[in-house]
């Protein structure tokens, strides 16, 4: 079984901010796999299901994004599997919105999320879907941009992106990972307000 982890902060306030790409792909993903993510346990909201001929657990860690390796490693070591098989979908504020990055191992590129489950699991040797919402102008204060409800524009590319990271998950299940980032890890424009981003050529 394949675990599949996106990360996010629980609670209404937070339920609509670019932080919370994570949670949204993962809700997606569920759908997909005919799977509800309502059962807690291992300080997350877990739901089981197939997507792309695979038994996957889909889990959104509710420890607040800062603590979400405590949540992650309970999860590892109940499965009994290996953490390069994990796949951990996060937002990340140094790649433009629309921007997908796969990535087999690496550093958490300041992203606390990621370094909490990196120093619980002890290794940076897992599967990250990594999924831009740098702001179009320079930001003074990062964790407010990021905590904030997302504009208009924002929504509309976000649901994009939320649909492509569903495919990416499945074609990372389906292909393999070098596959996946062949296909998927490109570059597309920043949102404009009032429009969807365009890929560049």
């Amino acid at each position: 079984m394949r675990l599949i982890v996106g990360l996010g902060n629980p609670g209404p306030e937070y339920a609509w901010t670019p932080h919370n790409l994570g949670f949204l792909v993962v809700d997606r993903l569920g759908e997909l796999a005919g799977a509800r993510l309502d059962r807690p346990e291992a300080k997350s909201y877990l739901g089981r299901g197939q997507l792309a001929g695979h038994h996957v657990l889909l889990a959104k860690p509710q420890t607040f994004m800062n603590a979400s390796g405590m949540a992650v490693r309970e999860l590892v070591e109940r499965l009994g599997s290996d953490p390069s098989e994990l796949i951990v979908i996060s937002d990340d504020v140094a790649l433009p919105w629309g921007t997908i990055r796969i990535r087999e191992r690496g550093s958490a590129g300041g992203h606390n999320g990621l370094a909490s489950i990196i120093g619980a699991l002890g290794t940076d040797e897992f599967i990250r879907v990594r999924l831009g919402i740098q702001p179009e102008h320079p930001a003074r204060d990062l964790a407010a941009y990021v905590l904030r409800p997302m504009r208009r524009a924002e929504l509309e590319a976000a649901a994009e992106i939320v649909e492509t990271a569903a495919e990416v998950v499945q074609a990372i299940l389906s292909e393999g990972t070098r596959r996946a980032m062949s296909r998927f890890n490109r570059r597309v424009r920043a949102p404009q307000e009032g429009r969807i981003p365009e890929e560049r050529s």
